[in-house]
């Protein structure tokens, strides 16, 4: 650092702008923006997760959801889309009652 002579004769240290890398404080407004930029991404993930098991769950196909949400795969639809237990228990009665209108009835 360089002292400044000014006109007066007394010599003075010149001052640093605060861009020191020790003292962060020049950072703080990014990092901020940085925690609510990536809170609002997790509450958008978490929407399409809601979303694509609200609509499997109401008996829409993993096609559909997947052309709702514009997946290239249904790979990928399935891990966004969560069965609720009713609806395993309904699948599950649905096919039961299937198997047992095809089983011949004993005398």
């Amino acid at each position: 650092m360089m002292p400044i002579k000014p006109l007066n004769g007394k010599v003075t240290p010149r001052r640093r702008k605060n861009t020191d890398l020790r003292s962060r404080e020049y950072l703080k407004p990014y990092t901020t923006i940085q925690k609510v930029w990536s809170r609002l991404r997790k509450a958008a993930h978490d929407l399409m997760h809601q979303y694509a098991s609200f609509l499997v769950n109401s008996g829409r196909t993993l096609y559909e959801v997947q052309q709702t949400l514009g997946h290239s795969t249904s790979k990928v639809t399935q891990g966004y889309s969560h069965l609720t237990m009713a609806t395993l228990q309904s699948a599950a009665a649905s096919a039961a009652d299937r198997i047992d209108g095809t089983m011949p009835k004993s005398p």
